[in-house]
């Protein structure tokens, strides 16, 4: 039939053909988080508006509200606000919320798929660039603006203009110490920040079938990150045992009904994209970033580029820049480099499996004296279910301080920042200038390479920690 994938489920939700390549989509589900969930509910109230469909949309506070150990809604006070208005509209507007402190409470793109609110074949929204993170379980989801958002609440529906296809297949296998995280970095860093620009991307191939369903979630994590606004990975058996007995999750005969809808969304074997990219995913390497975008990632054992290699001025003027942003010179290695900060959370890296990989490093080490190193777990449940494991004294034995779930210093929208000019090992998904506070330097990095960083006290590849245990 010569379908994609995202062909399937895009066509499976055109309400009506607007011409001119746009179309208006049905939206299944509507995630909202403090920073716009509460603002856009306000606005829908403002123009006396009802919330469509107030079951398909599901609330969390996680920008804005502190990580800190015992902490509440208002512990950040600026944020406070933010949180009380997500909590008074989403009550007034009906609309389930997952509090602080509630199990299901997290960042919005952990929650979601945890809880089974996210499902393949689904379409999927929220008002953040990372919500294509959940083409990860097969879903086609993408980040919304403020005014989409409103729409979206009101009409359960968008207006959408369909964006080309794009195949990224991943053979080979990931070699040890190699991640999800270091596929997606080497994915950016050789593709560039705006080869998805325009595109819809399917990952594919023998390297992403053996990922589990939470590297998974990271990989398309990282999609907007190559400029595109949609990820997904076809949801196989995976898939289905892992979503298998979630909260929200269809139950009994209702479930295998839909696992058997989810495993005919496939592509075609003669489907045809717009793009095709290939990687040798047994080639990939621990791998970081060193500047201030995603693409500037290279491996770990390799050297900082210089910009007199660049091949051409824009380059050259953008390294050149990112160097004296991030105090390092072009040529010399990047592994040595000391770090001052380790941060693992986010949306991209705090999952459980990614609490385990992290603490089956820190086991038995120690963080360097002069090192500030902190885990934030995605969710209440991530958490939960880390303590359980007893993985939170394993980090803090090995001297992490422990935190509540939130997006923290990620986005430090919380007060929670990197110092400027300090140099943070992060496993979050951007390394843009500010992005963890004024003047704050991040390397992007896997829970593995984080915390390989905090216990040598600098960029170090994570295998000679192993080779040497």
């Amino acid at each position: 039939m010569r379908r994609t994938l995202f062909d399937r489920i895009w066509d499976a939700h055109v309400v009506r053909q607007l011409g001119e390549g746009w179309s208006l989509l049905h939206v299944d589900r509507h995630l909202l988080h403090d920073l716009s969930g509460g603002p856009a509910l306000a606005e829908l109230a403002a123009r006396g508006l009802p919330v469509h469909d107030p079951a398909l949309v599901a609330a969390t506070p996680d920008h804005a509200v502190s990580s800190r150990p015992g902490r509440d809604g208002t512990t950040y006070v600026p944020g406070g606000k933010l949180w009380a208005q997500l909590r008074d509209r989403s009550a007034a507007a009906g609309v389930r919320l997952y509090d602080v402190g509630q199990p299901g409470q997290g960042i919005v793109h952990v929650m979601g798929p945890e809880l089974g609110i996210v499902l393949p074949g689904l379409t999927v929204v929220c008002g953040d660039s990372h919500t294509c993170t959940n083409g990860g379980v097969g879903a086609l989801a993408f980040g919304i603006g403020s005014s989409e958002s409103t729409h979206a609440l009101a009409t359960q529906t968008l207006r959408l203009q369909r964006p080309k296809t794009m195949r990224i297949r991943c053979d080979g296998e990931l070699g040890a110490g190699v991640t999800a995280k270091d596929l997606a970095l080497h994915i950016i860093g050789r593709l560039g920040a705006a080869a998805g620009t325009g595109y819809a991307i399917e990952y594919a191939g023998s390297a992403v079938q053996a990922l589990e369903v939470e590297a998974r979630l990271t990989l398309c994590n990282l999609t907007v990150e190559l400029g595109a606004r949609f990820g997904i990975v076809a949801p196989d058996e995976k898939t289905i045992a892992w979503l298998r007995g979630r909260p929200q999750a269809p139950q009994g005969d209702a479930f295998e009904q839909a696992a058997a809808h989810w495993r005919t969304l496939q592509s075609d074997a003669d489907a045809v994209f717009d793009r095709e990219e290939t990687i040798d995913a047994g080639a990939v390497v621990p791998t970081m970033t060193w500047g201030t975008s995603p693409e500037h990632a290279i491996a770990v054992d390799a050297r900082i580029p210089d910009p007199a290699s660049a091949a051409n001025a824009e380059d050259r003027d953008a390294w050149t820049a990112a160097l004296a942003y991030m105090g390092l010179e072009g040529g010399a290695p990047l592994a040595g480099t000391p770090v001052d900060w380790v941060f693992i959370g986010s949306c991209t890296n705090s999952r459980l499996s990614d609490l385990r990989a992290a603490a089956a490093i820190a086991r038995g080490r120690h963080v360097a004296p002069h090192v500030t190193a902190w885990v934030v777990p995605g969710s209440e449940n991530v958490k939960r279910a880390a303590e359980a494991e007893g993985l939170h004294t394993v980090f803090e034995a090995a001297g992490f301080a422990w935190r509540e779930p939130g997006c923290s210093m990620c986005v430090a929208a919380n007060g929670e920042q990197v110092p400027p000019q300090a140099r943070c090992v992060s496993t979050s998904n951007r390394n843009f200038v500010g992005r963890q506070g004024p003047q704050a330097r991040t390397h992007l990095a896997s829970p593995a390479m984080a915390v390989a960083a905090a216990v040598t006290g600098r960029i170090t590849d994570v295998r000679t920690l192993v080779a040497a245990s």
